[in-house]
Protein backbone atom coordinates (compact mmCIF):
# COMPACT_ATOMS: atom_id res chain seq x y z
CA UNK A 1 0.00 0.00 0.00
CA UNK A 2 1.05 3.62 -0.56
CA UNK A 3 1.55 5.53 2.68
CA UNK A 4 1.16 9.33 2.41
CA UNK A 5 3.38 11.55 4.52
CA UNK A 6 2.54 14.35 6.95
CA UNK A 7 2.39 17.93 5.64
CA UNK A 8 3.54 20.95 7.70
CA UNK A 9 0.76 23.39 8.61
CA UNK A 10 1.21 26.79 6.89
CA UNK A 11 0.71 29.88 9.04
CA UNK A 12 -2.32 31.10 7.10
CA UNK A 13 -4.01 27.72 7.66
CA UNK A 14 -3.18 27.81 11.37
CA UNK A 15 -4.66 31.33 11.59
CA UNK A 16 -7.85 30.35 9.78
CA UNK A 17 -8.39 27.30 11.98
CA UNK A 18 -7.70 29.35 15.12
CA UNK A 19 -10.65 31.57 14.21
CA UNK A 20 -12.70 28.31 14.01
CA UNK A 21 -12.96 28.78 10.25
CA UNK A 22 -11.90 26.44 7.48
CA UNK A 23 -11.63 26.13 3.71
CA UNK A 24 -10.85 23.39 1.21
CA UNK A 25 -7.10 23.66 1.77
CA UNK A 26 -7.25 23.45 5.57
CA UNK A 27 -9.76 20.59 5.59
CA UNK A 28 -7.76 18.59 3.07
CA UNK A 29 -4.62 19.06 5.16
CA UNK A 30 -6.40 17.75 8.28
CA UNK A 31 -7.92 14.81 6.42
CA UNK A 32 -4.62 13.91 4.77
CA UNK A 33 -2.94 13.85 8.17
CA UNK A 34 -5.59 11.52 9.56
CA UNK A 35 -5.36 9.21 6.54
CA UNK A 36 -1.60 8.98 7.02
CA UNK A 37 -2.01 8.18 10.73
CA UNK A 38 -4.55 5.44 10.05
CA UNK A 39 -2.40 3.75 7.40
CA UNK A 40 0.63 3.96 9.65
CA UNK A 41 -1.34 2.38 12.50
CA UNK A 42 -2.42 -0.49 10.26
CA UNK A 43 1.15 -1.00 9.07
CA UNK A 44 2.32 -1.21 12.69
CA UNK A 45 -0.40 -3.76 13.32
CA UNK A 46 0.71 -5.82 10.33
CA UNK A 47 4.26 -5.89 11.68
CA UNK A 48 2.98 -6.79 15.17
CA UNK A 49 1.15 -9.88 13.87
CA UNK A 50 4.50 -11.66 13.99
CA UNK A 51 3.58 -12.24 17.67
CA UNK A 52 0.15 -13.72 16.84
CA UNK A 53 -0.61 -17.46 16.63
CA UNK A 54 0.41 -18.84 13.20
CA UNK A 55 -3.15 -19.44 11.94
CA UNK A 56 -4.30 -15.93 12.90
CA UNK A 57 -1.17 -14.39 11.41
CA UNK A 58 -1.62 -16.29 8.15
CA UNK A 59 -5.27 -15.23 7.79
CA UNK A 60 -4.48 -11.58 8.64
CA UNK A 61 -1.81 -11.47 5.94
CA UNK A 62 -4.13 -13.12 3.42
CA UNK A 63 -6.64 -10.36 4.10
CA UNK A 64 -3.89 -7.78 3.71
CA UNK A 65 -3.10 -9.27 0.30
CA UNK A 66 -6.79 -9.00 -0.66
CA UNK A 67 -6.75 -5.37 0.47
CA UNK A 68 -3.79 -4.59 -1.76
CA UNK A 69 -5.35 -6.42 -4.72
CA UNK A 70 -8.54 -4.36 -4.33
CA UNK A 71 -6.51 -1.16 -4.06
CA UNK A 72 -4.67 -1.96 -7.30
CA UNK A 73 -7.83 -2.69 -9.29
CA UNK A 74 -8.43 0.94 -10.29
CA UNK A 75 -8.61 4.58 -9.10
CA UNK A 76 -12.24 4.30 -7.95
CA UNK A 77 -11.47 1.02 -6.21
CA UNK A 78 -8.49 2.58 -4.45
CA UNK A 79 -10.69 5.40 -3.17
CA UNK A 80 -13.28 2.89 -1.94
CA UNK A 81 -10.61 0.85 -0.14
CA UNK A 82 -9.15 3.86 1.60
CA UNK A 83 -12.60 5.10 2.57
CA UNK A 84 -13.24 1.71 4.17
CA UNK A 85 -9.97 1.82 6.09
CA UNK A 86 -10.78 5.35 7.27
CA UNK A 87 -14.07 4.29 8.84
CA UNK A 88 -13.81 5.90 12.30
CA UNK A 89 -14.47 2.71 14.26
CA UNK A 90 -11.54 0.95 12.61
CA UNK A 91 -9.35 3.20 14.76
CA UNK A 92 -10.44 1.92 18.21
CA UNK A 93 -10.21 -1.68 17.00
CA UNK A 94 -6.71 -1.22 15.54
CA UNK A 95 -5.39 0.44 18.69
CA UNK A 96 -6.83 -2.28 20.91
CA UNK A 97 -5.44 -5.03 18.68
CA UNK A 98 -1.99 -3.42 18.53
CA UNK A 99 -1.94 -2.93 22.31
CA UNK A 100 -2.95 -6.56 22.83
CA UNK A 101 -0.30 -7.98 20.50
CA UNK A 102 2.40 -5.72 21.97
CA UNK A 103 1.53 -6.85 25.50
CA UNK A 104 1.29 -10.52 24.54
CA UNK A 105 -2.48 -10.65 25.01
CA UNK A 106 -5.06 -12.10 22.59
CA UNK A 107 -6.22 -9.66 19.90
CA UNK A 108 -9.31 -9.66 17.70
CA UNK A 109 -7.48 -9.91 14.38
CA UNK A 110 -10.56 -11.38 12.74
CA UNK A 111 -12.23 -7.97 12.59
CA UNK A 112 -9.62 -6.89 10.07
CA UNK A 113 -10.99 -9.45 7.64
CA UNK A 114 -14.48 -7.95 8.01
CA UNK A 115 -13.10 -4.46 7.33
CA UNK A 116 -11.24 -5.73 4.25
CA UNK A 117 -14.27 -7.61 2.88
CA UNK A 118 -16.48 -4.51 3.25
CA UNK A 119 -13.85 -2.37 1.49
CA UNK A 120 -13.26 -4.95 -1.25
CA UNK A 121 -17.01 -5.21 -1.92
CA UNK A 122 -17.15 -1.44 -2.45
CA UNK A 123 -14.15 -1.69 -4.78
CA UNK A 124 -16.04 -4.16 -7.01
CA UNK A 125 -13.22 -6.73 -7.00
CA UNK A 126 -14.46 -10.35 -7.03
CA UNK A 127 -12.91 -12.49 -4.28
CA UNK A 128 -13.19 -15.54 -2.04
CA UNK A 129 -11.99 -15.54 1.54
CA UNK A 130 -12.77 -16.80 5.03
CA UNK A 131 -13.73 -14.74 8.06
CA UNK A 132 -13.87 -15.48 11.76
CA UNK A 133 -16.18 -14.13 14.46
CA UNK A 134 -15.70 -13.83 18.21
CA UNK A 135 -18.98 -12.41 19.50
CA UNK A 136 -21.56 -14.39 17.56
CA UNK A 137 -21.95 -11.69 14.92
CA UNK A 138 -20.09 -10.82 11.75
CA UNK A 139 -20.05 -7.04 11.36
CA UNK A 140 -19.13 -5.68 7.92
CA UNK A 141 -18.69 -1.89 8.35
CA UNK A 142 -20.96 0.08 6.04
CA UNK A 143 -22.82 -3.04 4.89
CA UNK A 144 -24.45 -4.65 7.92
CA UNK A 145 -24.16 -7.47 10.44
CA UNK A 146 -24.95 -11.19 10.36
CA UNK A 147 -25.86 -13.25 13.43
CA UNK A 148 -23.97 -16.50 13.03
CA UNK A 149 -22.95 -17.86 16.43
CA UNK A 150 -19.69 -17.43 18.39
CA UNK A 151 -16.36 -18.68 17.08
CA UNK A 152 -17.83 -19.31 13.63
CA UNK A 153 -15.84 -19.38 10.43
CA UNK A 154 -17.70 -17.73 7.56
CA UNK A 155 -16.88 -18.19 3.87
CA UNK A 156 -17.31 -14.99 1.86
CA UNK A 157 -17.74 -15.10 -1.93
CA UNK A 158 -18.20 -11.92 -3.97
CA UNK A 159 -18.83 -12.02 -7.73
CA UNK A 160 -18.61 -8.26 -8.27
CA UNK A 161 -22.31 -7.66 -7.57
CA UNK A 162 -23.59 -10.07 -4.91
CA UNK A 163 -21.91 -11.16 -1.67
CA UNK A 164 -22.60 -14.66 -0.39
CA UNK A 165 -21.83 -15.44 3.24
CA UNK A 166 -21.74 -19.11 4.25
CA UNK A 167 -21.61 -19.55 8.04
CA UNK A 168 -22.64 -23.22 7.86
CA UNK A 169 -22.89 -25.98 5.24
CA UNK A 170 -26.70 -25.69 5.11
CA UNK A 171 -26.91 -21.87 5.12
CA UNK A 172 -26.06 -19.41 2.38
CA UNK A 173 -26.85 -15.75 3.06
CA UNK A 174 -27.17 -13.64 -0.10
CA UNK A 175 -26.32 -9.98 0.51
CA UNK A 176 -26.88 -7.27 -2.10
CA UNK A 177 -24.83 -4.11 -1.55
CA UNK A 178 -26.71 -0.86 -2.09
CA UNK A 179 -25.24 2.29 -3.68
CA UNK A 180 -23.24 4.41 -1.22
CA UNK A 181 -24.23 2.59 2.00
CA UNK A 182 -25.90 -0.50 3.39
CA UNK A 183 -26.75 -3.91 1.96
CA UNK A 184 -29.95 -5.92 1.98
CA UNK A 185 -30.74 -9.58 2.50
CA UNK A 186 -33.86 -11.66 3.08
CA UNK A 187 -32.03 -13.71 5.73
CA UNK A 188 -33.61 -13.04 9.16
CA UNK A 189 -30.15 -12.95 10.76
CA UNK A 190 -29.00 -10.01 8.64
CA UNK A 191 -29.28 -6.42 9.85
CA UNK A 192 -28.53 -3.75 7.28
CA UNK A 193 -26.38 -0.71 8.01
CA UNK A 194 -28.24 2.60 7.80
CA UNK A 195 -27.20 6.14 6.97
CA UNK A 196 -28.49 9.69 7.32
CA UNK A 197 -28.74 11.95 4.24
CA UNK A 198 -25.68 13.88 3.08
CA UNK A 199 -25.32 17.33 4.62
CA UNK A 200 -24.04 19.02 1.47
CA UNK A 201 -24.85 18.64 -2.24
CA UNK A 202 -22.70 15.91 -3.73
CA UNK A 203 -21.66 14.73 -0.28
CA UNK A 204 -21.84 11.20 1.06
CA UNK A 205 -24.53 9.88 3.38
CA UNK A 206 -23.55 9.88 7.06
CA UNK A 207 -23.44 6.32 8.47
CA UNK A 208 -25.76 5.88 11.43
CA UNK A 209 -23.53 3.36 13.17
CA UNK A 210 -25.72 1.41 15.57
CA UNK A 211 -24.06 -1.93 14.78
CA UNK A 212 -20.69 -3.46 15.62
CA UNK A 213 -18.59 -4.15 18.72
CA UNK A 214 -16.18 -1.20 18.60
CA UNK A 215 -18.77 1.52 19.18
CA UNK A 216 -18.51 1.07 22.94
CA UNK A 217 -15.79 2.27 25.27
CA UNK A 218 -16.22 1.37 28.94
CA UNK A 219 -13.25 3.53 29.97
CA UNK A 220 -14.93 6.62 28.49
CA UNK A 221 -18.38 5.59 29.71
CA UNK A 222 -19.63 5.21 26.13
CA UNK A 223 -22.48 2.72 25.77
CA UNK A 224 -23.76 2.96 22.22
CA UNK A 225 -27.40 2.24 21.43
CA UNK A 226 -28.85 -0.17 18.88
CA UNK A 227 -31.81 1.49 17.22
CA UNK A 228 -35.12 0.08 16.08
CA UNK A 229 -37.07 1.48 13.12
CA UNK A 230 -38.69 4.12 15.32
CA UNK A 231 -35.32 5.27 16.66
CA UNK A 232 -33.87 5.58 13.16
CA UNK A 233 -36.92 7.53 11.98
CA UNK A 234 -36.48 10.00 14.84
CA UNK A 235 -32.91 10.63 13.76
CA UNK A 236 -33.99 11.07 10.15
CA UNK A 237 -36.70 13.54 11.18
CA UNK A 238 -34.28 15.61 13.29
CA UNK A 239 -31.69 15.48 10.47
CA UNK A 240 -34.07 16.73 7.81
CA UNK A 241 -35.45 20.15 6.97
CA UNK A 242 -33.36 23.26 7.65
CA UNK A 243 -30.29 21.53 9.12
CA UNK A 244 -27.82 22.57 6.41
CA UNK A 245 -29.08 26.17 6.49
CA UNK A 246 -28.82 26.24 10.29
CA UNK A 247 -25.21 25.10 10.14
CA UNK A 248 -24.30 28.08 7.96
CA UNK A 249 -24.92 30.58 10.77
CA UNK A 250 -21.39 30.07 12.14
CA UNK A 251 -19.33 30.78 9.04
CA UNK A 252 -20.01 30.23 5.32
CA UNK A 253 -17.99 27.00 5.24
CA UNK A 254 -19.65 25.43 8.30
CA UNK A 255 -21.93 23.01 6.45
CA UNK A 256 -19.15 22.00 4.04
CA UNK A 257 -16.76 21.56 6.97
CA UNK A 258 -19.19 19.33 8.84
CA UNK A 259 -20.08 17.42 5.70
CA UNK A 260 -16.44 16.62 4.97
CA UNK A 261 -15.29 15.79 8.50
CA UNK A 262 -18.32 13.88 9.76
CA UNK A 263 -17.84 10.24 8.74
CA UNK A 264 -20.02 8.44 11.27
CA UNK A 265 -22.70 9.11 13.88
CA UNK A 266 -23.00 6.61 16.73
CA UNK A 267 -26.29 6.95 18.63
CA UNK A 268 -26.13 6.68 22.42
CA UNK A 269 -28.85 6.52 25.03
CA UNK A 270 -30.04 9.71 26.73
CA UNK A 271 -28.59 9.85 30.27
CA UNK A 272 -31.23 10.14 32.99
CA UNK A 273 -29.63 13.28 34.41
CA UNK A 274 -30.09 15.07 31.06
CA UNK A 275 -33.87 15.35 31.51
CA UNK A 276 -36.57 15.00 28.84
CA UNK A 277 -35.13 17.70 26.54
CA UNK A 278 -31.44 17.10 27.20
CA UNK A 279 -28.89 15.09 25.29
CA UNK A 280 -25.22 14.15 25.49
CA UNK A 281 -22.57 14.08 22.78
CA UNK A 282 -18.83 13.56 22.41
CA UNK A 283 -15.94 12.52 20.21
CA UNK A 284 -13.02 10.10 20.52
CA UNK A 285 -9.52 10.95 19.41
CA UNK A 286 -8.94 7.40 18.12
CA UNK A 287 -12.17 7.49 16.07
CA UNK A 288 -11.64 10.62 13.99
CA UNK A 289 -14.77 11.67 12.12
CA UNK A 290 -17.14 9.92 14.52
CA UNK A 291 -19.65 11.79 16.68
CA UNK A 292 -21.35 10.04 19.58
CA UNK A 293 -24.70 11.57 20.46
CA UNK A 294 -28.11 10.94 21.89
CA UNK A 295 -30.89 12.53 19.87
CA UNK A 296 -30.94 16.34 20.24
CA UNK A 297 -34.31 18.12 20.23
CA UNK A 298 -34.97 18.90 16.58
CA UNK A 299 -32.81 20.30 13.75
CA UNK A 300 -31.64 23.29 15.82
CA UNK A 301 -30.33 20.95 18.52
CA UNK A 302 -28.68 18.72 15.92
CA UNK A 303 -27.00 21.75 14.31
CA UNK A 304 -25.71 22.98 17.68
CA UNK A 305 -24.36 19.51 18.48
CA UNK A 306 -22.63 19.19 15.11
CA UNK A 307 -21.01 22.64 15.37
CA UNK A 308 -19.69 21.73 18.82
CA UNK A 309 -18.38 18.27 18.00
CA UNK A 310 -16.91 19.21 14.61
CA UNK A 311 -14.63 21.69 16.38
CA UNK A 312 -13.32 18.89 18.62
CA UNK A 313 -12.53 16.84 15.52
CA UNK A 314 -10.79 19.79 13.84
CA UNK A 315 -8.64 20.62 16.86
CA UNK A 316 -7.72 16.98 17.50
CA UNK A 317 -6.65 16.57 13.87
CA UNK A 318 -4.65 19.79 14.02
CA UNK A 319 -2.84 18.84 17.24
CA UNK A 320 -1.79 15.59 15.59
CA UNK A 321 0.21 17.84 13.24
CA UNK A 322 1.19 20.80 15.46
CA UNK A 323 2.25 20.95 19.12
CA UNK A 324 0.42 23.82 20.82
CA UNK A 325 1.75 23.45 24.37
CA UNK A 326 4.02 21.51 26.73
CA UNK A 327 1.84 21.67 29.84
CA UNK A 328 2.22 18.77 32.32
CA UNK A 329 -0.71 16.34 32.20
CA UNK A 330 -1.60 16.96 35.85
CA UNK A 331 -2.06 20.75 35.45
CA UNK A 332 -5.60 21.75 36.48
CA UNK A 333 -7.77 24.49 35.02
CA UNK A 334 -11.25 25.86 35.58
CA UNK A 335 -13.60 25.16 32.66
CA UNK A 336 -16.93 27.03 33.04
CA UNK A 337 -18.81 24.28 31.20
CA UNK A 338 -17.52 21.43 33.41
CA UNK A 339 -17.67 20.79 37.17
CA UNK A 340 -14.36 18.90 37.20
CA UNK A 341 -10.80 20.24 36.79
CA UNK A 342 -9.40 20.01 33.28
CA UNK A 343 -5.89 19.52 31.85
CA UNK A 344 -4.77 22.13 29.34
CA UNK A 345 -5.74 19.90 26.40
CA UNK A 346 -9.28 19.60 27.74
CA UNK A 347 -9.50 23.33 28.46
CA UNK A 348 -8.30 24.16 24.94
CA UNK A 349 -10.80 21.80 23.36
CA UNK A 350 -13.61 23.40 25.34
CA UNK A 351 -12.56 26.99 24.59
CA UNK A 352 -12.31 26.19 20.89
CA UNK A 353 -15.70 24.50 20.63
CA UNK A 354 -17.45 27.18 22.71
CA UNK A 355 -15.90 29.97 20.65
CA UNK A 356 -17.35 28.30 17.56
CA UNK A 357 -20.69 27.94 19.32
CA UNK A 358 -20.65 31.63 20.27
CA UNK A 359 -20.02 32.56 16.63
CA UNK A 360 -22.77 30.20 15.54
CA UNK A 361 -25.34 31.50 18.05
CA UNK A 362 -24.42 35.07 17.09
CA UNK A 363 -25.20 34.28 13.46
CA UNK A 364 -28.43 32.60 14.52
CA UNK A 365 -29.79 35.55 16.52
CA UNK A 366 -28.80 38.05 13.83
CA UNK A 367 -30.82 36.05 11.29
CA UNK A 368 -33.85 35.22 13.46
CA UNK A 369 -36.86 37.53 13.86
CA UNK A 370 -37.92 38.76 17.29
CA UNK A 371 -39.66 36.16 19.42
CA UNK A 372 -38.96 33.26 21.74
CA UNK A 373 -36.35 31.60 19.53
CA UNK A 374 -34.33 34.81 19.23
CA UNK A 375 -34.43 35.34 23.01
CA UNK A 376 -33.27 31.80 23.51
CA UNK A 377 -30.48 32.36 20.98
CA UNK A 378 -29.29 35.50 22.80
CA UNK A 379 -29.20 33.60 26.10
CA UNK A 380 -27.16 30.76 24.61
CA UNK A 381 -24.86 33.20 22.82
CA UNK A 382 -24.23 35.29 25.95
CA UNK A 383 -23.46 32.17 28.00
CA UNK A 384 -20.98 30.77 25.44
CA UNK A 385 -19.33 34.18 25.03
CA UNK A 386 -18.90 34.62 28.79
CA UNK A 387 -17.60 31.07 29.24
CA UNK A 388 -14.98 31.66 26.57
CA UNK A 389 -14.00 34.95 28.23
CA UNK A 390 -13.30 33.16 31.53
CA UNK A 391 -11.41 30.26 29.93
CA UNK A 392 -9.36 32.35 27.50
CA UNK A 393 -7.87 34.28 30.42
CA UNK A 394 -6.23 31.06 31.64
CA UNK A 395 -5.14 30.01 28.16
CA UNK A 396 -3.61 33.39 27.40
CA UNK A 397 -1.75 33.41 30.71
CA UNK A 398 -0.16 29.97 30.27
CA UNK A 399 3.62 29.89 30.01
CA UNK A 400 3.50 26.39 28.51
CA UNK A 401 2.43 27.41 25.00
CA UNK A 402 4.70 26.77 22.04
CA UNK A 403 5.18 29.59 19.49
CA UNK A 404 2.50 27.96 17.33
CA UNK A 405 0.26 27.65 20.37
CA UNK A 406 0.75 31.29 21.28
CA UNK A 407 -0.12 32.35 17.72
CA UNK A 408 -3.18 30.09 17.75
CA UNK A 409 -4.35 31.47 21.12
CA UNK A 410 -3.82 35.07 19.98
CA UNK A 411 -5.99 34.48 16.91
CA UNK A 412 -8.70 32.93 19.10
CA UNK A 413 -8.58 35.99 21.37
CA UNK A 414 -8.91 38.29 18.36
CA UNK A 415 -11.93 36.34 17.10
CA UNK A 416 -13.50 36.53 20.56
CA UNK A 417 -13.01 40.31 20.75
CA UNK A 418 -14.93 40.74 17.52
CA UNK A 419 -18.06 39.11 18.95
CA UNK A 420 -21.15 41.29 19.30
CA UNK A 421 -22.10 42.68 22.72
CA UNK A 422 -25.24 40.80 23.85
CA UNK A 423 -28.22 42.61 25.40
CA UNK A 424 -27.39 43.74 28.94
CA UNK A 425 -29.79 41.44 30.82
CA UNK A 426 -28.50 38.39 28.91
CA UNK A 427 -24.90 39.43 29.60
CA UNK A 428 -25.57 39.85 33.34
CA UNK A 429 -27.24 36.45 33.55
CA UNK A 430 -24.32 34.83 31.72
CA UNK A 431 -21.80 36.52 34.03
CA UNK A 432 -23.74 35.29 37.08
CA UNK A 433 -23.82 31.78 35.60
CA UNK A 434 -20.05 31.71 35.12
CA UNK A 435 -19.42 33.23 38.57
CA UNK A 436 -21.57 30.53 40.18
CA UNK A 437 -19.74 27.82 38.19
CA UNK A 438 -16.40 29.23 39.35
CA UNK A 439 -17.52 29.28 42.99
CA UNK A 440 -18.78 25.69 42.83
CA UNK A 441 -15.56 24.60 41.13
CA UNK A 442 -13.46 26.31 43.83
CA UNK A 443 -15.49 24.61 46.54
CA UNK A 444 -15.03 21.23 44.88
CA UNK A 445 -11.29 21.78 44.53
CA UNK A 446 -11.02 22.66 48.23
CA UNK A 447 -12.94 19.51 49.14
CA UNK A 448 -11.07 17.23 46.69
CA UNK A 449 -7.69 18.85 45.98
CA UNK A 450 -6.17 15.66 44.58
CA UNK A 451 -9.09 14.58 42.42
CA UNK A 452 -7.74 12.76 39.36
CA UNK A 453 -8.26 14.32 35.94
Amino acid sequence: MVFPGFTPVPRHVLDLLARTGSDDESLELLLRGQRARRLLLLRLLLDATSAAPPAERSRFRAHWDLLEAAERSGPDAREAVHRGLQHPLVGPWARQALAGLTAGRPADLGFFGAVVVAAAVRSGLPFRTRLSTERGELHLPGLGALACGPDTDVSAHFDGAVLRLIPAADRVVTVRPQPEHGAWSTDPGWRAAHALPALIPGGRPVPLDDLGPYRHDAALGIHAATLDDVGRKRWHDAWSGPLTALLQHGHPHQAAETGRLLASLVPVAVPEEAGPLGYCSGTRRDAFGCVYSSLPPGPLGVAEMLVHETQHAKLSALTDLVTLHHAPPDARYFAPWRPDPRPLDGLWQGVYSHLALALWWQGYVLNTPDGFERKRGWAEYARCREQVTAALEQLAGSTDLTPEGRRFADRMIAAHRRLEEPPRHHRHRAQAYVATARELWGHRMRQKPNEPL
